[in-house]
C-alpha cells in the first residue's frame, strides 16, 4: 500500500491517482475512518438542525454515537451519546429535551452541558447518592466541536489541532462570509444518495473540468474558461468562478451579505474542506454539504442552503427560494452518474489510478496527496 501511495505524491504530470483499494477495500475503509474521519475535523450535522435551546440530535457517525445539543446559552455542544452508568444510548430521536438529558435505563440525568445531576437510587432504594459515585467525574464525554458556515464539525479522537489553526487559510480567504446565516425550513435542504465511495464525491466537486459535459446548462451561464483552480496543500481544494449571476423573480433578488468586497459582485467559490465537507459561497447565499460515508461504496450527501439576510427566508421570497433550491438540486443530481460510474470503474483491477491533467486536475491531485500523506 505504501508503494502505491508513493506514486500519488509526484508532480501532477507524472502522478497516479489513489489505488483502487481506497475505494473498494473494507480494511482500507476502516483505516480511513480512523485516520481521516475520526482523527480530523469532520462535518456531522448542520446548525439549522438544532435551532432552539434544548434541541438534541442523535447521530450515528460511522458507528460512533454522537449527541449534538444546543445548550441554554445557545451554544452547540457535542457529546458521546452514552450514559456513563452502563453505556446505554441516551437519546434515540431528534427532540427538544428542555434542560435534562435523561437515560431511559436507570434515569441517570445530565444537564445540557453534560454534567451529571441525578443518580436515583444509586445507593439503594431511596438513596440517590453514594460516596463511591463522584458526579463531578461522571459527566458526559464531550467531543471537540465547532460551527463554521452552518456546519457542525467534530474531532472525535481529540488529537487534531484547533479548527481555527487547521483551517486558518480558509477562514482568512472567506472571512467576509463568517457572519450570521439564515435558513428556511420549507425549501432549503435535501439529501442525495450516492452509490460510491465518499472520496469520489470530494474529487468530483473539486474540479470544473467536467463542467461542459456534465452540467451543460450551468456551462452556459458560467463557462469552463470562467473558472480557476483553488489549492491549499493539506487543507482544501476546489474551484472558483468569475461569473455568478443572481437568480431573479420579477426583478427581485436575494439580499447580499453586508460588507462584501467587489470580488463577490460576480464571483463565487466552491471548496472541499478535507475530509468530508463541501462549501459554496455567493454574494447572497451559501450552501454547505456534508458527505456521510455509510460504507465503502455508499454515501449520503446532506445539503443545506443558507441565506445572507433573514428577509430572504420570509414568505415574499418563497418563489425565489424554490428556484434556487431546484437549481442546486438539479446541478448536484447531475453528478450522480459520474461518481457512481467511477465507483464501478474502481472494480476494474487493471486501473492504476489514472493520469491527471497537468492543468485541470490540480484540486483533485491536491486531495489525493493529502490522503496519501496521512497514510504513509
Amino acid at each position: 500500500m505504501v508503494s502505491d501511495l508513493s506514486k500519488v505524491d509526484l508532480p501532477i504530470s507524472k502522478a497516479n491517482g489513489l489505488p483502487n483499494s481506497h475505494y473498494v477495500d473494507e480494511s482500507i475503509f476502516q483505516k480511513e475512518k480512523e485516520i481521516l474521519l475520526f482523527n480530523k475535523w469532520s462535518g456531522v450535522a448542520f446548525s439549522k438542525d438544532i435551532p432552539n435551546n434544548g434541541d438534541a440530535l442523535p447521530i450515528n457517525f460511522l458507528g460512533f454515537p454522537l449527541l449534538v445539543v444546543r445548550n441554554q446559552d445557545g451554544e452547540v455542544v457535542v457529546f458521546q451519546n452514552i450514559c456513563r452508568h452502563r453505556g446505554m444510548i441516551l437519546v434515540n430521536e431528534k427532540k427538544n429535551i428542555r434542560g435534562t438529558i435523561r437515560c431511559p435505563y436507570h434515569s441517570w440525568s445530565y444537564n445540557l452541558d453534560g454534567n451529571l445531576r441525578a443518580t436515583p437510587h444509586v445507593g439503594g432504594p431511596g438513596q440517590n447518592a453514594h460516596e463511591d459515585i463522584n458526579k463531578k467525574e461522571l459527566g458526559l464525554t464531550k467531543i471537540n466541536s465547532t460551527v463554521y458556515l452552518g456546519v457542525i464539525f467534530v474531532n472525535i479522537s481529540g488529537n487534531a489541532e484547533p479548527f481555527e489553526k487547521v483551517n486558518r487559510n480558509l477562514l482568512s480567504r472567506w472571512c467576509e462570509f463568517d457572519k450570521s446565516l439564515f435558513y428556511s425550513n420549507t425549501d432549503s435542504s435535501f439529501i442525495l444518495e450516492l452509490n460510491c465511495n465518499w472520496k469520489l464525491a470530494v474529487e468530483n466537486y473539486c474540479e470544473s473540468y467536467h463542467l461542459p459535459w456534465v452540467h451543460p446548462e450551468l456551462n452556459i451561464i458560467s463557462k469552463l474558461e470562467d473558472h480557476y483552480n483553488i489549492q491549499e496543500k493539506n487543507e482544501f481544494s476546489g474551484q472558483g468562478s468569475y461569473v455568478y449571476r443572481q437568480i431573479e423573480d420579477e426583478g427581485k433578488v436575494f439580499y447580499d451579505f453586508d460588507g462584501l468586497s467587489s470580488k463577490w459582485n460576480e464571483g463565487a467559490e466552491y471548496i472541499a474542506v478535507y475530509p468530508n465537507v463541501l462549501l459554496g459561497v455567493h454574494r447572497d447565499h451559501i450552501f454547505s454539504i456534508i458527505l456521510e460515508p455509510i460504507n465503502k461504496e455508499f454515501t449520503r450527501e446532506h445539503v443545506a442552503i443558507y441565506y445572507a439576510k433573514k428577509e430572504s427566508t420570509e414568505a415574499t421570497f418563497s418563489q425565489l427560494r424554490k428556484q434556487n433550491f431546484s437549481w442546486w438540486k438539479s446541478v448536484l443530481k447531475e453528478d450522480i452518474f459520474v461518481v457512481e460510474g467511477m465507483q464501478r470503474g474502481r472494480h476494474g483491477k487493471f486501473f492504476d489510478g489514472g493520469r491527471f491533467s497537468p492543468i485541470m486536475d490540480g484540486p483533485t491531485h491536491n486531495f489525493h496527496n493529502w490522503v496519501a500523506k496521512e497514510f504513509i
